[in-house]
């Protein structure tokens, strides 16, 4: 597969991932109201498509590349000792 094509396939799967898992989480919340009356089926199957949600999430993240810890992020980048180029550090 192409990298652009991998890209495309795993953003794609990662956003269907993130939607399973919000869709999941509403379901599995309604499902606490008293007022709404959810067979047993669809009560599990919410709490089911959190993980399955997470599992599309992490397979989209390792097809499209994006698995690796980027220096993009403001964090890493500037507190991490291991990450700063200050070579004086006790972490080589």
């Amino acid at each position: 597969m192409r990298r652009k094509s991998a890209m495309l396939v795993g953003n794609s799967l990662m956003g269907a991932g993130m939607i399973l898992m919000v869709a999941s989480i509403a379901v599995s919340v309604l499902n606490q109201l008293p007022q709404i009356h959810m067979p047993n089926l669809m009560a599990s199957g919410g709490i089911m498509g959190i993980f399955v949600g997470a599992l599309l999430w992490l397979a989209g993240a390792r097809m499209g590349g994006h698995e690796e810890i980027s220096d993009r992020y403001w964090w890493h980048r500037r507190f991490d000792a291991r990450c700063q180029k200050n070579h004086n550090t006790r972490y080589h």
